[in-house]
């Protein structure tokens, strides 16, 4: 049970080429927005779409695999949990940022034509 209390399944499409560096001597990262488009009918019958942005970060082997084989409109489906952390802006001032934490992540298709 304990490996579904922090879950998170995300397919969407990058917003941009996700922005890669290496961290704690040489861990590759990555660092992205994924949109999630939802499509329903309201109350009155009519086609809404909507779009979700999410924030996305990876480490290790899933974010070689972003880094190398994906650009802005790759679609993929990612695997992870929630994670929040806080920082101090060049202000001083506390941020608090939500996040997925990618733990895997499967190429779906053919990059968007933007």
């Amino acid at each position: 049970m304990n490996a579904i209390k922090n879950k998170v399944q995300l397919i969407g499409r990058l917003g941009a080429k996700a922005e890669y560096k290496t961290v704690n001597g040489g861990t590759p990262m990555v660092r992205f927005s994924m949109a999630i488009n939802e499509v329903y009918k309201n109350s009155k019958g009519e086609k809404v779409e909507e779009t979700y942005w999410h924030n996305l970060v990876a480490f290790g082997k899933p974010a070689e695999i972003i880094n190398k084989y994906t650009d802005k409109g790759s679609e993929i489906c990612v695997q992870g949990k929630l994670v929040s952390r806080s920082y101090e802006d060049k202000e001083g001032n506390k941020k608090y940022v939500t996040e997925v934490q990618v733990n895997d992540v499967l190429l779906m298709g053919e990059k968007a034509n933007a």
